[in-house]
């Protein structure tokens, strides 16, 4: 027994000074857009023991209270290996006094000796809800009638960076709700196809919140979607409205009221479907005369060119990188063929990107590299190769030069046969001269030439070449009936498999609940329902959706009431997987449970 503690001890100081070589002191508050004199929480978090916290002053900011102090741990012995983590977070209350940008400075702390900084928050700062603080004056506010819904307090938004642009140029478009009241959940989201545009959507996580201010009055604002559109030709895109449904739940008066009543308040739920307003993009033509040299890159555009070397010698490959940096389509970037010497063998070029999306565009790099390998000696040049662009900013084409590179080639010491010199022209083409050279190696001592005897015809290896390819025509021909007898019953083998599939994907989908993995789990048990009805009906997955599930259950004698729990089902997955609040474990388990009743309802009634 005191030998367990002793390890367990060393173990512990073990990865307590494992964790301090990798502390972490981090700066957050819950939202960076907040209102004037509503109070938040700041808070600074170290994974360590910390001293000698210090904060730098808060410009624009006022300190309610704090710092107040809390700690969490935990340790786990998994495997025999043990894990442990500690967090201790210092909270500040404070509140901003006018309105603005600000910057929170980092602060630092002392973690063993050594100091610690954390990071820097930029806060936007909006002044309060006009039409809010009115009511409150009037003692309104708390007693607002939400029950009528209108649209002012709840719309769905279509913003548009611009709407005049030319072609290829980047435009942002963001779908966002804009609500006066936290929302429940937002269901059957619907965006439309935008037509004559390439498009790249922002990876959204999860649905972006904040607060912001729209015509004097302060919204919660949810992102739902963000894309980049780069119009392909000129003349007037048109994006369709974009539409969902939302679940809020408002509170309402009560003819009735008790201290009960304004203890834990009244709501309503309801359900609003919003629409946005469509949207029209002008879109101009590039200047003519296009350059002959265009790259077909609107936008800012630089390149860099690195040369491995410019002194080699034969034999010895040579890399020439071009990175191209800049703001604007540079996926869209057409690969510069550079003029390389017939001496030099060329090889496939290698693409790289490093892109990020902003509201600009894509902006970062892409790295184009090429590797040569010249095969003699000799003094070589490589011409430069020109491509234009589209400058935003400017308003016409420039144009960046690439190349222009002098290679110096040394004789290699190790190549055989000097004489022979062997020339690549491209990569699939290689041309041999021979020089100062004439035929060699000839033998001229050739003997008496004899004829060979001419007895294959009736031979055993005569009847072989024709006994041999009947056999095989005859097994292939049993081997293709036999594989199409096996492919005529895979559909029976899905419809038998279907069930024992199902309960696997339910095993997984049960682990990622337990995980409390919210999003996984409903993506699992929707693949646990879809796959389940294509296997068991033998209809490819792409060819069911929300609209002809139900005509194609009853095609299989599903009872109604089946199908209804199937049809909910879905639209219950759907509703917990998008919800903006945080799901629960109990929403999970009783979505779990009802979808491993249905399986093996469905499995009994349906019939193959």
């Amino acid at each position: 027994m005191k030998k367990f503690i002793s390890i367990v001890i060393v173990a512990f100081f073990s990865l307590y000074a494992i964790a301090a070589d990798n502390v972490e002191f981090k700066a957050n508050v819950q939202s960076t857009t907040v209102v004037v004199g509503e109070p938040f929480q700041l808070q600074f978090v170290v994974n360590a023991d910390g001293q000698n916290l210090k904060v730098a002053e808060f410009k624009g900011f006022e300190v309610l209270a704090g710092p107040y102090t809390s700690t969490s741990s935990s340790t786990q012995f998994i495997n025999g290996k043990v894990s442990s983590s500690r967090k201790v977070i210092y909270t500040y209350t404070i509140s901003a006094v006018k309105e603005g940008k600000y910057t929170i400075n980092p602060a630092s702390i002392t973690v063993d000796k050594q100091k610690y900084y954390s990071n820097s928050l930029d806060i936007t700062v909006i002044p309060q809800d006009k039409a809010n603080a009115q009511a409150k004056s009037q003692g309104g506010a708390s007693n607002q009638n939400y029950a009528s819904l209108s649209a002012d307090n709840l719309f769905l938004r279509m913003q548009l960076s611009k709407v005049k642009v030319m072609e290829q140029e980047a435009v942002c478009v963001s779908y966002k709700l804009y609500s006066t009241i936290q929302i429940r959940s937002i269901n059957s989201v619907n965006f439309p196809e935008i037509k004559n545009c390439f498009s790249q959507d922002f990876d959204l996580q999860t649905i972006q919140t904040n607060i912001e201010q729209y015509n004097n009055k302060n919204f919660y604002v949810y992102e739902l979607k963000k894309i980049l559109l780069f119009p392909q030709k000129s003349g007037k895109v048109e994006i369709a409205p974009a539409d969902c449904e939302v679940l809020v739940e408002i509170p309402v008066q009560r003819r009735s009221r008790s201290i009960f009543d304004d203890f834990f308040g009244s709501y309503q739920t309801v359900t609003k479907k919003v629409t946005s307003k469509k949207a029209v993009i002008d879109v101009n033509s590039l200047p003519a005369p296009k350059p002959d040299s265009f790259c077909g890159v609107v936008g800012s555009l630089d390149v860099k060119q690195e040369v491995s070397a410019t002194e080699v010698t034969a034999d010895d490959p040579i890399t020439i990188k071009l990175t191209f940096s800049g703001v604007g389509n540079l996926k869209l970037l057409k690969t510069p063929e550079l003029k390389f010497p017939a001496d030099f063998e060329t090889y496939e070029s290698k693409v790289s990107n490093n892109i990020k999306l902003t509201d600009r565009g894509m902006e970062g790099t892409k790295t184009i590299e090429y590797f040569v390998v010249p095969r003699h000696d000799g003094d070589f040049f490589i011409p430069s190769t020109y491509l234009a662009y589209y400058d935003i900013n400017s308003k016409s084409y420039k144009t960046l030069e690439v190349g222009n590179v002098n290679i110096k080639v040394a004789k290699n010491p190790n190549s055989n046969n000097a004489s022979q010199q062997i020339v690549a022209r491209n990569n699939n083409q290689v041309n041999v001269d021979n020089l100062a050279t004439d035929i060699r190696y000839i033998n001229s001592n050739m003997g008496e030439l004899k004829l060979p005897k001419q007895f294959f015809v009736g031979t055993v290896l005569f009847w072989m070449c024709y006994i041999i390819p009947f056999v095989l025509v005859m097994a292939l021909i049993f081997f293709f009936r036999k594989q199409a007898k096996d492919n005529a019953n895979v559909a029976l083998m899905r419809n038998k498999k279907a069930n024992k599939v199902a309960k696997k994907r339910l095993k997984i989908a049960f682990e990622k609940m337990n995980k409390g993995e919210k999003d996984a789990f409903y993506d699992e048990v929707l693949r646990v329902m879809w796959g389940y009805i294509s296997d068991k009906l033998s209809i490819p997955v792409s060819d069911l959706n929300k609209e002809n599930i139900e005509e194609k259950l009853r095609a299989s004698n599903v009872p109604e009431d089946s199908i209804t729990d199937f049809i909910n089902l879905l639209h219950a997955c759907e509703f917990e997987r998008y919800a903006p609040l945080p799901n629960t474990d109990a929403a999970m388990e009783r979505i779990y449970a009802d979808t491993a009743k249905l399986i093996s309802s469905l499995e009994s009634t349906i019939k193959k």
